[in-house]
């Protein structure tokens, strides 16, 4: 029986360098990353960052975990309705603040000012504009892992590997290990409505040699991926062509043409089974299927979670961090 690739997990990173959170679903719109990803950002030191003209800076002008690894140590949370940051460290609560006040602001870099005293280029500030995201890219787009290169990986270190080290939006299931690194210019349709184009190979930077949760750099993967594969990439950047409400456990699929001479062609509904899935669309002759709809999708349980070591989060299916 053939099986159907699916979303394993969600995770949008609130504040640039700082824990993910996990997501049961999520809305994508056409142009836009994740709602609410690197939102914010902790400027290390002047940056010449402009709210009311706001432009991609590479990652070294903020506290991020390339150069900051206690980062991973502390466990925050970002409310969306009240623009409150809690930031937990050792399972006790360290500070809180409001990000859309002049006061919570101040609170939340006076704690960073005295976390990372000794790392800092300048006095710590919390930095935002509208619409705008602290991308590693100046493209807006979302970042897809694919669980069984992680897998991949593990056999080369040989020991675990938490894929949260990879700091991805949409975790991949089912996809054989490296797929991801075939589909640039592909087009990708995720559950009903929703359509990414694969733009870019994820270089891999020294970030993911940090452990979530320990803040320990007790790995060297990228010099690990360039000894075996002759490269450093692991996971693509996508932007999202078609909008739509994703969820986990929503099939991953590719765009195909329907040939002149095909019978499906003939037909302005085509339905297919893949697995225990059965999709069903709309269209006329010659156009592309990007968009096949699950009459009965299966939503399997995720059977490698992303985080199996650091414990904040056991649902199913499991996404850690």
């Amino acid at each position: 029986m053939s099986t159907v690739a699916t979303i394993g997990a969600i995770y949008r990173y609130p504040v640039k360098g700082l824990s993910a959170e996990r997501l049961p679903a999520a809305t994508l719109r056409p142009g836009e990353t994740l709602a609410g990803d690197r939102r914010y950002a902790i400027e290390n030191g002047p940056s010449g960052f402009d709210p009311a003209a706001p432009s991609y800076l590479p990652k070294q002008r903020f506290l991020m975990l390339m150069k900051n690894e206690r980062l991973a140590r502390l466990d925050t949370h970002f409310h969306d309705a009240t623009q409150v940051l809690v930031i937990k460290e050792n399972g006790r609560e360290a500070v809180r603040g409001d990000l859309g006040t002049p006061a919570g602001r101040s609170a939340i870099e006076g704690f960073f000012a005295a976390f990372c005293a000794d790392e800092l280029r300048g006095p710590p500030k919390v930095l935002a504009a509208p619409s705008h995201s602290f991308s590693d890219v100046a493209k807006k787009v979302v970042s897809i892992i694919n669980l069984a290169s992680v897998a991949a990986i593990e056999d080369m270190v040989g020991r675990p590997v938490d894929p949260l080290r990879f700091r991805g939006n949409l975790y991949v299931e089912g996809w054989p290990a490296w797929h991801e690194l075939d589909l640039l210019g592909r087009e990708i349709a995720i559950g009903a409505k929703a359509r990414v184009k694969v733009v870019k190979r994820i270089v891999r930077c020294a970030a993911t040699n940090v452990e979530p949760g320990t803040g320990m750099r007790d790995l060297d993967i990228p010099p690990t991926l360039l000894r075996h594969l002759g490269h450093s990439d692991c996971g693509v950047y996508a932007e999202v062509v078609a909008g739509g409400t994703i969820a986990a456990g929503d099939a991953v699929f590719f765009s195909f043409p329907v040939q002149s001479n095909s019978t499906v062609a003939e037909f302005d509904t085509f339905s297919a089974e893949i697995g225990e899935t059965r999709f069903r669309t709309e269209g006329k002759a010659g156009c592309v299927f990007a968009n096949l709809a699950p009459v009965s999708p299966t939503r399997p349980r995720y059977a490698r979670p992303p985080s199996p070591k650091t414990g904040r989060d056991k649902q199913a299916p499991a996404g850690g961090g």
